[in-house]
């Protein structure tokens, strides 16, 4: 855990401090934010797992109907995604934009479009061996 919060802490120094340079010098690299959102339900034993995922939708594709025992963080890389949430409206996020699908919520996502596909990047950080996903009923 404390090297995943050390990485994590460094990363933020390094985005904290190329934000605050007045000018970005030429030939060097400057993140850009995407999503910056406080969070419940991370893991708290003591060895975290990350995994980053990719995910094609075909037009009209979706996914089962599942939860998340943790938080997924999901990056659009192309097309539109559309989250459903179980007791919430829907949530769509498009190519460039982010978002956090909640633990413990029943969920779908769909890709609406009849023509575009859709292609994400999925971060999720849980503990060691346990499941993407689980399927609701």
């Amino acid at each position: 855990m404390h090297k995943s919060i050390g990485f994590g802490l460094a990363l933020i120094g390094l985005a904290a401090g190329l934000a605050a340079a007045p000018a970005q010098e030429s030939g060097l690299a400057k993140p850009n934010m995407v999503l910056r959102q406080i969070i419940e339900g991370m893991p708290k034993g003591d060895k975290q797992e990350v995994r980053v995922l990719t995910a094609s939708f075909k037009p009209g594709d979706k996914t089962v109907f599942h939860t998340h025992s943790f938080p997924v963080t999901v990056y659009i890389l192309e097309g539109a995604f559309t989250l459903e949430l179980e007791g919430r409206a829907p949530i769509t996020v498009k190519a460039g934009e982010a978002m956090v699908e909640p633990p413990n919520v029943k969920m779908t996502g769909y890709n609406r479009s009849a023509t575009e596909p859709l292609k994400v990047v999925i971060f999720y950080v849980s503990g060691p061996d346990t499941p993407f996903l689980d399927m609701a009923h």
